[in-house]
């Protein structure tokens, strides 16, 4: 069996098994498996821009992937783009990004640092900033880099060209995030870069500048866009479908429990880090019978506790079993009266004048997502209408939650 010959390195079949484990694309996988067969730890970098404050599992999937390539025995390179964060990635957006402060950069990235450890070690990763080289580049020596690509290459970019042809503005600064990120991997030597499928364009950039400045090109893996809480569309902060890493334990399990039996999957290949085989086995287990809420379980066991503590998870899970399985219900229930003229009351105008949402179209929002129950049932239908004279416990998320009594109100044109 042909082995690396570097310590702690893996046989080279069980590492690219590992490696393609929930990956999209790897170019080129050849390549990479010649990098492997030389038997020295790969530089394996993976780039942040610290845009927001908190992390959310779908930044996490490239933190999982780094993580596996620790564990294969090569050396991670957290990269925060403290340089690129100030230009802002266009990526997949028709319109310009507005540039961050260098104070809201340096600040989301202290934030960063402390998040991330909780799924990469320490001892294999290095953390490393962009303005250490790009800040101390010239001018023309920006110039320089500028002239290694073309604006005709660049207009090959998805988003850049349909914003082209419908005439909507293209900022100069715009360009220069692929080609600095791209240098991101000359500075750094990188062996492999990863990054979402998003990011295919800025990482083949950073294999035609490490040729031209005469580096053997780096290998590039994208990996899937994970999906939110509606199982629909890319996980969000702004769409309110995400699972902050920062969120208390309750909340996380909570959520991780409401996630469908089709999205569980996909979050056990591409969060979770459990073995191939044993998600494998669970998978055959539910073909066979057994309740996928039982894996939900595993699932959400190990990623509280990754963020929190085994201690935590398991009083998270003690709490939800409690809540919903036995049917408690908080101390400090909130009682609720709200009016319907007529025989019954539509379901999103219940939730936004009990409080529960604020807006309509905000409750309405928040059906689709899965994310609003009825007396422990999750509710499907945004459609529904609750009769006048009945009474449930209505919960929305996991903190709002109310008993709501549907009153009946004379129509306006009645005697």
């Amino acid at each position: 069996m042909v082995r690396g010959a570097g310590v702690g390195m893996k046989p080279i079949a069980e590492s690219l098994a590992l490696i393609r484990r929930g990956a999209a694309e790897i170019l080129l996988e050849d390549e990479l498996r010649d990098r492997l067969a030389r038997g020295r730890p790969l530089r394996v970098k993976a780039g942040f821009d610290p845009t927001a404050p908190d992390l959310h599992l779908g930044h996490t999937v490239l933190l999982t992937k780094l993580r596996q390539f620790q564990d294969l025995g090569h050396e991670a390179i957290f990269l925060l783009g403290d340089f690129t964060g100030m230009i802002g990635d266009p990526s997949g957006r028709n319109l310009t990004r507005k540039p961050l402060t260098r104070g809201e950069v340096l600040e989301n990235a202290r934030t960063y640092e402390q998040q991330i450890f909780k799924i990469l070690d320490p001892a294999k990763t290095r953390v490393v900033f962009n303005s250490t080289w790009m800040g101390e580049m010239s001018a023309a020596g920006l110039i320089e880099l500028a002239a290694r690509h073309t604006v005709a290459r660049m207009l090959e970019r998805d988003d850049f060209h349909k914003r082209y042809r419908a005439g909507r503005p293209i900022a100069v600064h715009e360009f220069l995030y692929p080609l600095v990120q791209g240098y991101d991997s000359v500075a750094l030597r990188a062996d492999v870069e990863l990054g979402g499928t998003d990011q295919k364009f800025n990482l083949l950039v950073g294999r035609e500048l490490q040729k031209s400045y005469g580096q053997e090109p780096q290998v590039v893996l994208t990996m899937p866009i994970l999906e939110g809480l509606d199982g629909v569309q890319k996980m969000s902060k702004s769409l309110g479908n995400y699972i902050g890493i920062a969120e208390p334990a309750d909340e996380m399990f909570g959520k991780l429990m409401s996630i469908s039996d089709v999205l569980m999957w996909r979050y056990l290949e591409l969060v979770s880090l459990q073995p191939t085989a044993e998600i494998e086995r669970r998978r055959v287990q539910v073909e066979e019978g057994l309740n996928p809420r039982d894996v939900k379980f595993q699932l959400a066991l190990e990623v509280v506790g990754r963020f929190h503590g085994a201690l935590a998870a398991r009083r998270a899970k003690e709490a939800f079993v409690a809540r919903f399985q036995r049917g408690a219900l908080p101390k400090d229930l909130a009682e609720v009266r709200v009016e319907a003229t007529g025989a019954a009351l539509q379901i999103a105008n219940l939730l936004k004048d009990a409080g529960l949402a604020a807006s309509t179209s905000e409750a309405l929002r928040l059906i689709r997502q899965g994310a609003v129950r009825i007396d422990g049932e999750r509710l499907a239908d945004p459609k529904c209408a609750m009769a006048a004279g009945s009474t449930h416990v209505y919960q929305v998320g996991k903190r709002r939650v109310a008993r709501v009594s549907v009153a009946s109100v004379p129509c306006a044109d009645e005697p």
